[in-house]
């Protein structure tokens, strides 16, 4: 557990100041709520991220741990979120992968259906949903332990996104979130880079020998 850049002193302190700073009140209105969680993509692929939950955002950021810098945030209105599912894990009956372990999928769109050409795409991002679980640190202490749990991000997230449908409802769009305790599906076939990918913590900013990625 010591490899994991983020439980180093001050280390998740510093990229929580840094996200802060980068939401812009006036579009995204106050943080409610900041966790700490793992991503998994469509190719079961997992990877780390910084999760803030905003008055009227869901804040997704890929932070560098190593050289404390936000990389990318993807952000999702949260008045565009119309489901939150939640459970274990599933794969296709003839699928080579699996993944132990519960999670949580926002989705923002549940009309429209990936394409097939998404399907096969390892690097799509068009995705109408985002899927989380927990993040290894979780069992460190009391404080990651918070910040990694996926029970209260769900709860705290559906709650923030059923205030946004309130305050700024989308014409001709039901409002309102639906909850789901369901199977989450991956339906991914094969995947020797995400087997890999994810038993060498790949998605995760590590101490590797002398590196650090």
């Amino acid at each position: 557990m010591k490899k994991f850049f983020v439980l180093r002193p001050g280390t998740l302190d510093q990229a929580v100041q840094d996200i802060t700073n980068m939401v812009d009140k006036e579009v995204d209105g106050g943080v409610t709520s900041v966790w700490l969680l793992a991503e998994v993509d469509h190719w079961n692929n997992e990877k780390e991220r910084v999760v803030v939950v905003t008055e009227n955002c869901l804040l997704v950021c890929k932070y560098d741990f190593v050289m404390l810098q936000c990389e990318q945030i993807q952000k999702i209105p949260l008045n565009f979120v119309d489901r939150v599912s939640h459970g274990n894990f599933s794969f296709p009956p003839h699928s080579l992968l699996s993944r132990e372990g519960e999670g949580v999928r926002v989705y923002w769109d549940r009309s429209r259906e990936p394409s097939f050409s998404s399907r096969w795409n390892p690097f799509a991002t068009d995705y109408p949903f985002i899927t989380f679980t927990y993040h290894p640190v979780r069992s460190v202490n009391q404080k990651f332990a918070a910040l990694c749990e996926l029970q209260n991000f769900r709860e705290a997230l559906t709650t923030a996104a059923q205030e946004a449908h309130t305050r700024k409802p989308i014409p001709g769009k039901a409002n309102g979130v639906l909850v789901l305790n369901q199977p989450l599906l991956i339906e991914a076939y094969v995947g020797l880079m995400s087997f890999l990918g994810n038993q060498n913590k790949l998605g995760y900013c590590l101490a590797r020998g002398n590196l650090g990625f």
